[in-house]
């Protein structure tokens, strides 16, 4: 089972230059339980960059670039099937 509503979409974050930057999601309700990945302007985030850690469905910029900029959507994920959450922008000024 994997139901369409997350519990919690993320939402824009505005950040400087330089400052840390959390994006939260809280996947649907699945069994079994999804796991959450990200993905920016479509293409799914690595977590091989050292900045970025995506922890309990929260993705972490430790020292947001103004790269890091962009449109962000949770994937929520289970042997069902993955679910998109709306998109969320991460703006870095």
């Amino acid at each position: 089972v994997l139901r369409d509503d997350f519990r919690q979409p993320p939402g824009d974050v505005v950040v400087a230059a330089g400052e840390p930057a959390v994006l939260e999601c809280v996947p649907p309700r699945g069994h079994p339980e999804p796991s959450v990945s990200w993905k920016k302007n479509g293409v799914r985030v690595s977590d091989k960059d050292e900045r970025l850690t995506i922890r309990g469905g929260k993705l972490m910029v430790a020292s947001t670039q103004k790269s890091d900029a962009g449109v962000y959507v949770c994937v929520a994920t289970n042997v069902v099937g993955e679910r998109d959450s709306e998109p969320a922008e991460l703006v870095v000024f």
